[in-house]
């Protein structure tokens, strides 16, 4: 019932295949869709996965470097697959380990691994162990527990047990009761008024005897004359008069306010010209910096200075570990330093046991820079396995092990399976005589419109036409803030600098339209114009919006865009995911073709505002296996930068 079974080193070498009676198709497609999808993208701690009809199950051997993959038809059920593959790696480790330990490309390609009658003889067993097991049978009704239930022991228990009952019976009788015991309410009175008393005269705490005692000294007292001691009162403490409201003094504003008196200057009306002539001027405020080429990687100055100090700390740790472990025990300091020994030397393989405390930190520290909490816990399982059975280097410690994994899983992650590389994709649409189409979408105010003009910008800078569709009909001031963009855009690069021709148009038909049918408009104009880039805008909408992502879909897959990017604000944790999942599920099920176009990258806005709590990136990738392409840094036409995988993982694993 199995297709196929294939066990291969992590270098790529096929040590051993078996495929299923009647099977013709290769498995190579599922299995290298395997190590693209989930292997080499760090997805591991979920040991299943799905491609077309087949389903897939797989266990790493991190001693020996080696990966066990199981495929059979997702519509059976097959119970014994885990433990069979279990077994099937066991037997294999144990019969070829002499091979498996002198490690080397040639000497598993020189190895024979004649496996074929161990594995069916493990195959037949776990087959006929999952027949002999059978289906388990539905107990009958007399062979239950509530069958041994009378109706009598039912109405007992309902509400507790018998004796509670009677005790709460017994209660209520004691309440009723109580009423009849009125000639002696007085007593009951008295007795909460004494102690009242001795509250009052400060003996809370003493015993009766000493009370007594204390009353007799007062007694003599007044027979004899003597003053009678009043009971010392606990001194009140004085109440702090409120302090007044202190005067803030700004340290820029000068020391008189007339220095902040501008109305005079602008009394005149100097500055009472149209919103053409501003911003056709381009005032010394926007007087950016080049763009032209690559964009700058966001980086970290401070990373290499923190792990210098993480090293410091490591360092400290140690030494006291060495000093507290000469100071222990009499219990032999030779036990204490072979103890210190075990846990630096790499003399065992790690376990599931070992690595959990420091997993469970590492989790939590995900958490607090941001990362969403089933992503992190994925990703902390993903490591797990990944160094489960691998055996540690010497004097290294689990902790050291387990965050270099990790700080490599992340890297990995967020580094793209393949490259966005914008100005090579529009040089060669533009050879073949068409635009190159950039849709942007998004929930509502991350900064879809001003990223986009900061990508406006950046391909101006680089010698491209760009024409900007606005399909934002339905914000009320979502075209205007596009024509702003455009005057000021135009402002920087005029258009006599470019043969008298504009570098930035916006197409726009006002609101209440069709987003759709705009775009298919904006993108023929593009072409009839020669325009190099067409950048579409459009609504601002919830993922829980269905007509909105409806109309979403409608008009990536009638335009057909060559880039969808989703833009996502730095700033969301845990609804990171419920945004890129329900805009991708939303886009493949209101698509028309068999393969719907998904979100291609994520633009990254607000990055300048978390400091080191870059999680977002982590969670965005994670969740849609795509790279992020751009990430806004600012709020000026500058403010525009492509990640640096390194620097980002840094900024995440600083304390």
């Amino acid at each position: 019932m199995l297709d196929f079974f294939t066990i291969f080193s992590k270098g790529g070498i096929v040590l051993w295949c078996f495929q299923g009676t009647g099977v013709t198709e290769s498995f190579t497609g599922p299995v290298n869709a395997l190590i693209r999808s989930v292997i080499l993208q760090e997805r591991s701690g979920n040991n299943s996965y799905t491609h077309d009809a087949l389903s897939l199950k797989y266990k790493l051997d991190n001693e020996f470097e080696l990966v066990f993959v199981v495929g059979f038809q997702k519509i059976l059920t097959l119970t014994y697959v885990d433990k069979f593959i279990d077994d099937v790696q066991l037997h294999f480790r144990d019969r070829y380990k002499n091979e498996l330990e002198q490690k080397g490309a040639l000497t598993l390609l020189n190895s024979i691994f004649a496996f074929e009658d161990d594995f069916k003889m493990l195959l037949r067993e776990a087959e006929e162990s999952s027949k002999a097991r059978g289906p388990t049978s539905m107990r009958s009704f007399n062979a239950s527990l509530k069958s041994q239930k009378t109706v009598k022991s039912m109405i007992e228990t309902k509400g507790g047990d018998k004796g509670k009952e009677q005790g709460g019976k017994k209660n209520k009788n004691a309440k009723k009761e109580a009423p009849a015991a009125e000639p002696v309410k007085g007593e009951k009175v008295k007795a909460p008024a004494s102690a009242q008393k001795t509250v009052e005269n400060g003996n809370q705490g003493l015993t009766q005897e000493e009370i007594i005692q204390k009353k007799r000294e007062e007694f003599i007292r007044k027979r004899m004359g003597a003053p009678v001691e009043k009971p010392s009162k606990s001194p009140k403490p004085a109440k702090e008069k409120p302090k007044g409201k202190e005067k803030r003094v700004w340290t820029l504003g000068g020391s008189s306010t007339k220095e902040l008196d501008y109305s005079q200057s602008n009394g005149n009306g100097a500055h009472a010209a149209g919103d053409q002539g501003l911003d056709a001027q381009a005032d010394p405020g926007m007087q950016l910096s080049s763009m032209k080429g690559d964009l700058l990687a966001v980086d970290y100055e401070s990373s290499e200075g923190d792990e210098e100090e993480e090293e410091g700390e490591d360092a400290v740790e140690r030494v006291v570990v060495v000093d507290t472990s000469k100071k222990i025990p009499k219990k032999g300091a030779i036990g204490g330093m072979f103890g210190m020994l075990k846990g630096l030397v790499g003399s065992k393989s790690l376990s599931q046991e070992d690595m959990e405390p420091v997993l469970e930190k590492m989790r939590d520290h995900l958490i607090a820079k941001n990362v969403a909490a089933e992503i992190a816990s994925q990703l902390c399982d993903s490591v797990a396995k990944k160094l489960e059975g691998k055996v540690m280097g010497t004097f290294t410690t689990v902790a050291s092990t387990v965050k270099g994994a990790l700080q490599d899983s992340l890297v990995q992650i967020l580094q793209p399976k393949r490259r966005v590389d914008i100005l090579r994709d529009v040089l060669e649409a533009r050879s073949q005589h068409r635009p190159f189409v950039i849709t942007f979408c998004g929930v509502n105010g991350v900064g879809k419109s001003t990223n986009l003009a900061k990508i406006s910008f950046w391909l101006i800078e680089n010698g491209f036409t760009v024409l900007i569709a606005a399909c934002d009909t339905f914000r009320a001031g979502a075209v205007e803030q596009l024509r702003t963009h455009q005057r000021r855009l135009n402002s920087l690069h005029p258009p006599q600098d470019h043969g008298g021709r504009p570098v930035v148009q916006l197409y726009e038909k006002g609101y209440g339209k069709d987003a759709a049918g705009i775009a298919m408009e904006a993108i023929a104009y593009a072409r009839n114009q020669a325009f190099d880039v067409v950048l579409v805008d459009t609504a601002g909408r919830m993922q829980d919006n269905t007509p909105l992502m409806t109309a979403l879909a409608k008009l990536i897959a009638v335009n057909m865009p060559d880039l969808v990017l989703f833009v996502g604000e730095a700033l969301v944790g845990n609804e990171a995911v419920d945004q890129l999942v329900k805009f991708n599920q939303a886009l493949a099920d209101h698509s028309m073709s068999d393969k719907p176009r998904l979100i291609d990258g994520i633009v990254l806005t607000k990055f300048d505002t978390i400091d080191d709590k870059v999680g977002a990136a982590i969670s965005m990738t994670y969740i849609t296996g795509q790279p992020i392409v751009f990430v806004g840094t600012g709020q000026t036409y500058n403010d525009l930068r492509s990640l640096n995988a390194r620097a980002v993982v840094g900024a995440l694993m600083k304390a």
